[in-house]
Protein backbone atom coordinates (compact mmCIF):
# COMPACT_ATOMS: atom_id res chain seq x y z
CA UNK A 1 0.00 0.00 0.00
CA UNK A 2 1.54 3.80 -0.46
CA UNK A 3 0.64 6.61 0.08
CA UNK A 4 -1.86 7.79 -1.70
CA UNK A 5 -4.11 3.93 -1.26
CA UNK A 6 -2.98 4.64 2.58
CA UNK A 7 -5.01 8.21 2.29
CA UNK A 8 -8.10 6.41 0.48
CA UNK A 9 -8.27 3.83 3.94
CA UNK A 10 -8.05 6.53 6.40
CA UNK A 11 -11.03 8.63 5.20
CA UNK A 12 -12.98 5.74 4.94
CA UNK A 13 -12.43 5.00 8.54
CA UNK A 14 -12.01 8.24 9.60
CA UNK A 15 -13.83 10.95 7.72
CA UNK A 16 -10.77 12.74 7.55
CA UNK A 17 -8.87 13.88 4.34
CA UNK A 18 -5.80 13.97 4.77
CA UNK A 19 -5.26 15.64 1.11
CA UNK A 20 -6.06 18.44 3.10
CA UNK A 21 -3.07 18.72 4.81
CA UNK A 22 0.68 19.63 3.39
CA UNK A 23 1.66 16.62 2.38
CA UNK A 24 5.31 16.27 3.15
CA UNK A 25 4.80 17.33 6.84
CA UNK A 26 1.83 15.49 7.47
CA UNK A 27 3.66 12.38 5.83
CA UNK A 28 6.39 12.56 8.26
CA UNK A 29 4.25 12.84 11.33
CA UNK A 30 2.35 9.78 9.92
CA UNK A 31 5.49 7.73 9.38
CA UNK A 32 7.41 8.32 12.51
CA UNK A 33 4.34 7.18 14.14
CA UNK A 34 3.88 4.01 12.36
CA UNK A 35 7.86 3.10 13.07
CA UNK A 36 7.12 3.74 16.65
CA UNK A 37 4.69 1.18 16.51
CA UNK A 38 6.82 -0.88 14.79
CA UNK A 39 4.98 -1.93 12.22
CA UNK A 40 6.57 -2.68 8.81
CA UNK A 41 4.30 0.22 6.85
CA UNK A 42 0.86 1.15 5.94
CA UNK A 43 -0.82 -1.74 4.93
CA UNK A 44 -0.49 -3.36 8.41
CA UNK A 45 -0.71 -0.06 10.00
CA UNK A 46 -4.30 0.05 8.66
CA UNK A 47 -5.32 -3.52 9.66
CA UNK A 48 -4.05 -2.40 13.71
CA UNK A 49 -5.87 0.22 14.01
CA UNK A 50 -9.44 -0.55 11.95
CA UNK A 51 -9.29 -3.49 15.32
CA UNK A 52 -8.03 -1.56 18.32
CA UNK A 53 -9.43 1.18 19.70
CA UNK A 54 -6.56 2.32 21.54
CA UNK A 55 -4.34 2.63 18.53
CA UNK A 56 -6.90 4.71 16.40
CA UNK A 57 -7.78 7.07 19.20
CA UNK A 58 -3.44 7.36 19.45
CA UNK A 59 -3.59 7.70 15.35
CA UNK A 60 -6.90 10.33 15.10
CA UNK A 61 -4.78 12.04 18.14
CA UNK A 62 -1.61 11.98 16.27
CA UNK A 63 -3.28 14.25 13.25
CA UNK A 64 -4.64 16.97 15.20
CA UNK A 65 -1.79 19.36 16.26
CA UNK A 66 -3.02 19.97 20.10
CA UNK A 67 -0.83 22.95 21.55
CA UNK A 68 -3.18 24.79 23.31
CA UNK A 69 -3.24 26.98 26.52
CA UNK A 70 -5.39 29.77 28.34
CA UNK A 71 -5.51 33.32 26.95
CA UNK A 72 -2.69 32.61 24.02
CA UNK A 73 -1.40 35.42 23.09
CA UNK A 74 -2.41 37.98 25.88
CA UNK A 75 -2.60 41.03 23.98
CA UNK A 76 -4.88 39.85 21.10
CA UNK A 77 -7.24 39.09 24.10
CA UNK A 78 -7.02 42.14 26.02
CA UNK A 79 -7.88 43.64 22.35
CA UNK A 80 -11.25 41.46 22.30
CA UNK A 81 -12.23 42.42 25.92
CA UNK A 82 -11.16 45.90 25.58
CA UNK A 83 -12.72 46.49 22.14
CA UNK A 84 -14.18 43.64 20.49
CA UNK A 85 -16.69 42.59 22.86
CA UNK A 86 -18.02 45.38 24.48
CA UNK A 87 -19.10 46.72 20.79
CA UNK A 88 -20.62 43.15 20.21
CA UNK A 89 -22.17 43.30 23.12
CA UNK A 90 -23.83 46.37 22.85
CA UNK A 91 -25.13 45.37 18.92
CA UNK A 92 -26.69 42.29 20.36
CA UNK A 93 -28.31 42.92 23.70
CA UNK A 94 -25.91 40.76 25.24
CA UNK A 95 -27.68 37.65 23.46
CA UNK A 96 -24.29 36.12 21.88
CA UNK A 97 -23.76 33.23 19.57
CA UNK A 98 -19.80 31.98 19.13
CA UNK A 99 -17.99 29.03 17.39
CA UNK A 100 -15.07 27.81 19.03
CA UNK A 101 -13.49 25.95 16.43
CA UNK A 102 -10.80 23.43 16.45
CA UNK A 103 -11.12 23.97 20.18
CA UNK A 104 -8.29 21.21 20.77
CA UNK A 105 -8.83 20.93 24.76
CA UNK A 106 -11.07 23.44 26.26
CA UNK A 107 -8.49 26.12 26.44
CA UNK A 108 -9.93 28.49 24.23
CA UNK A 109 -13.27 28.18 24.46
CA UNK A 110 -12.98 28.86 28.55
CA UNK A 111 -10.39 31.40 28.38
CA UNK A 112 -14.01 33.33 25.66
CA UNK A 113 -16.14 32.23 28.96
CA UNK A 114 -14.34 33.61 31.41
CA UNK A 115 -13.90 37.00 29.49
CA UNK A 116 -17.40 37.28 28.68
CA UNK A 117 -18.17 37.02 32.24
CA UNK A 118 -16.83 40.58 33.34
CA UNK A 119 -19.61 41.94 30.92
CA UNK A 120 -22.61 39.68 31.71
CA UNK A 121 -23.58 36.90 34.24
CA UNK A 122 -22.67 33.19 33.82
CA UNK A 123 -26.25 31.65 32.54
CA UNK A 124 -26.72 33.82 29.93
CA UNK A 125 -23.27 32.49 28.07
CA UNK A 126 -23.37 29.78 25.69
CA UNK A 127 -20.09 28.59 23.32
CA UNK A 128 -20.08 26.01 20.61
CA UNK A 129 -16.61 23.98 20.60
CA UNK A 130 -16.01 21.51 18.43
CA UNK A 131 -12.72 18.95 17.55
CA UNK A 132 -12.33 16.40 14.96
CA UNK A 133 -10.39 14.82 18.08
CA UNK A 134 -12.23 12.76 20.58
CA UNK A 135 -9.55 12.42 22.86
CA UNK A 136 -9.23 16.53 22.99
CA UNK A 137 -12.65 16.50 23.65
CA UNK A 138 -12.44 13.97 26.48
CA UNK A 139 -9.95 16.17 27.98
CA UNK A 140 -11.61 19.55 27.53
CA UNK A 141 -14.95 18.30 29.31
CA UNK A 142 -12.57 17.32 32.05
CA UNK A 143 -11.66 20.14 32.18
CA UNK A 144 -7.98 19.81 34.17
CA UNK A 145 -4.73 21.00 33.73
CA UNK A 146 -1.26 21.64 34.51
CA UNK A 147 0.02 25.01 35.38
CA UNK A 148 1.76 25.67 32.11
CA UNK A 149 -1.67 25.89 30.58
CA UNK A 150 -3.00 28.26 32.45
CA UNK A 151 0.03 30.43 33.60
CA UNK A 152 -1.69 33.45 31.09
CA UNK A 153 -5.27 33.36 33.12
CA UNK A 154 -5.51 36.76 34.70
CA UNK A 155 -5.02 36.43 38.79
CA UNK A 156 -8.38 37.58 39.45
CA UNK A 157 -10.38 34.87 36.72
CA UNK A 158 -7.60 31.94 38.02
CA UNK A 159 -8.51 32.75 41.71
CA UNK A 160 -12.52 32.61 41.02
CA UNK A 161 -12.57 29.96 38.91
CA UNK A 162 -9.80 27.09 39.24
CA UNK A 163 -9.34 24.89 42.40
CA UNK A 164 -5.74 23.66 42.48
CA UNK A 165 -5.45 19.71 42.50
CA UNK A 166 -2.17 18.31 44.00
CA UNK A 167 1.23 20.11 43.18
CA UNK A 168 0.76 21.33 39.61
CA UNK A 169 -2.91 20.77 38.06
CA UNK A 170 -6.11 22.84 38.51
CA UNK A 171 -9.71 22.24 37.64
CA UNK A 172 -11.88 24.65 36.22
CA UNK A 173 -14.88 25.03 37.47
CA UNK A 174 -18.12 23.45 36.59
CA UNK A 175 -20.32 27.27 36.45
CA UNK A 176 -17.71 27.87 33.16
CA UNK A 177 -17.61 24.33 32.24
CA UNK A 178 -21.86 24.29 31.86
CA UNK A 179 -21.45 27.71 29.54
CA UNK A 180 -19.59 25.32 26.49
CA UNK A 181 -21.23 22.82 24.81
CA UNK A 182 -18.94 20.67 23.41
CA UNK A 183 -18.72 18.44 19.76
CA UNK A 184 -16.65 16.43 17.62
CA UNK A 185 -16.69 18.43 14.18
CA UNK A 186 -14.49 18.28 11.03
CA UNK A 187 -13.51 21.77 9.35
CA UNK A 188 -13.53 19.93 5.86
CA UNK A 189 -16.43 17.98 5.69
CA UNK A 190 -19.07 18.64 8.16
CA UNK A 191 -22.11 21.29 8.27
CA UNK A 192 -21.11 24.67 9.67
CA UNK A 193 -23.46 26.49 12.64
CA UNK A 194 -24.94 29.49 11.20
CA UNK A 195 -26.16 32.66 12.88
CA UNK A 196 -22.93 33.33 14.43
CA UNK A 197 -21.89 36.32 16.30
CA UNK A 198 -18.44 35.48 15.99
CA UNK A 199 -15.93 32.67 15.02
CA UNK A 200 -12.97 31.85 17.00
CA UNK A 201 -10.65 29.32 14.81
CA UNK A 202 -6.66 29.51 15.66
CA UNK A 203 -3.60 28.33 14.88
CA UNK A 204 -4.96 25.48 12.79
CA UNK A 205 -5.79 26.70 9.51
CA UNK A 206 -1.97 27.74 9.32
CA UNK A 207 -1.79 23.36 8.70
CA UNK A 208 -4.25 23.21 6.03
CA UNK A 209 -3.36 23.97 2.35
CA UNK A 210 -4.43 27.27 0.64
CA UNK A 211 -7.03 25.62 -0.89
CA UNK A 212 -8.48 24.25 1.83
CA UNK A 213 -8.20 27.66 3.72
CA UNK A 214 -9.59 29.41 1.55
CA UNK A 215 -12.71 27.17 1.34
CA UNK A 216 -12.68 27.25 5.25
CA UNK A 217 -12.87 30.79 5.76
CA UNK A 218 -15.44 31.17 2.69
CA UNK A 219 -17.37 28.72 5.60
CA UNK A 220 -16.86 31.00 8.16
CA UNK A 221 -18.24 34.21 6.17
CA UNK A 222 -21.27 31.83 5.08
CA UNK A 223 -21.76 31.46 9.26
CA UNK A 224 -21.88 34.34 10.66
CA UNK A 225 -24.65 37.65 10.54
CA UNK A 226 -23.74 40.78 8.88
CA UNK A 227 -21.02 42.48 11.09
CA UNK A 228 -19.85 39.29 12.49
CA UNK A 229 -16.38 38.77 13.73
CA UNK A 230 -13.74 35.71 12.71
CA UNK A 231 -10.62 35.79 15.49
CA UNK A 232 -7.92 34.24 13.43
CA UNK A 233 -4.50 33.02 15.40
CA UNK A 234 -1.54 35.32 15.74
CA UNK A 235 0.35 33.64 12.94
CA UNK A 236 -2.46 33.98 10.16
CA UNK A 237 -3.79 36.30 7.76
CA UNK A 238 -6.50 36.02 5.18
CA UNK A 239 -4.60 36.63 2.05
CA UNK A 240 -7.59 36.90 0.11
CA UNK A 241 -9.85 38.64 2.64
CA UNK A 242 -11.68 41.16 0.85
CA UNK A 243 -12.91 38.38 -1.67
CA UNK A 244 -14.36 36.51 0.41
CA UNK A 245 -16.47 39.43 2.00
CA UNK A 246 -13.90 40.51 5.10
CA UNK A 247 -12.51 43.65 5.46
CA UNK A 248 -9.24 43.79 8.43
CA UNK A 249 -11.20 45.28 11.38
CA UNK A 250 -7.95 44.73 14.02
CA UNK A 251 -4.78 42.53 13.42
CA UNK A 252 -6.20 39.56 13.64
CA UNK A 253 -9.63 40.06 13.69
CA UNK A 254 -12.42 40.14 10.73
CA UNK A 255 -15.26 41.71 10.17
CA UNK A 256 -18.01 40.41 7.84
CA UNK A 257 -19.01 43.05 5.36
Amino acid sequence: MDYEQFKAQIYTLTHIDLNAYKERQMKRRIDALITKNKYSGYDSYVKAIRTDKTLFEEFVNYLTINVSEFFRNPDLWTRLEKEIFPEMIQRSGGNLRIWSAACSTGDEPYSLVMTLSRFMPLDKIRIIATDIDNQVLEKARVGLYNEKSIVAVPSDLKDKFFTKVGEKNYQISDSIKKCVEFKKHNLLKDEYPNNLDMVVCRNVVIYFTDEAKNEIYRKFHASLKDNGILFVGSTEQIMAAREIGFSSLKTFFYKKV
